[in-house]
């Protein structure tokens, strides 16, 4: 049996790398070969996303419950732990996670299914799904 459990969270992020960042000038210019690698994401202005996250959690059903997880208690894990943490924050500059790691849509996904992975009981096998546009999704464990 499965549960699905449905969220959105608005973020701010620029993905580029400093390896092929001149460093005087990343804040005023595109370089050249961030534009190829990562076109316009790597704004110097950053970009946003209006995330859908998807967190599927697989499971016994508790035959005193009659659920596999008490959804109300996902909803609060999500809400604590990843809204609160990423909603409306630029996650290059604002989140501990993604300050030596780039915020793309995987690292993003990934970093998710660490945090809820970490306070979910070992007994459920759980699956993240993050929506960057309601046509480009990322998934883990895939």
């Amino acid at each position: 049996i499965l549960n699905i459990i449905h969220y959105f969270f608005c973020g701010l992020d620029a993905i580029k790398n400093n390896f092929y960042t001149i460093r005087a000038i990343v804040c005023l210019l595109y370089t050249s070969k961030n534009k190829e690698v990562f076109g316009i994401c790597t704004s110097p202005n950053f970009h946003g996303h209006n995330y859908e996250l998807e967190v599927k959690v697989v499971g016994e059903v508790n035959p005193d419950t009659g659920f596999v997880i008490n959804l109300f208690d996902l909803k609060s894990l999500i809400e604590n732990e990843i809204e609160n943490r990423f909603d409306h924050k630029n996650l290059n500059l604002d989140c501990e996670e993604f300050k030596d790691l780039l915020p793309s849509a995987e690292h993003v996904c990934y970093v998710i299914w660490k945090i809820l992975k970490s306070h979910l009981d070992e007994k459920y096998e759980i699956t993240v799904r993050l929506f960057e546009t309601p046509r480009n999704y990322v998934e883990y464990p895939a």
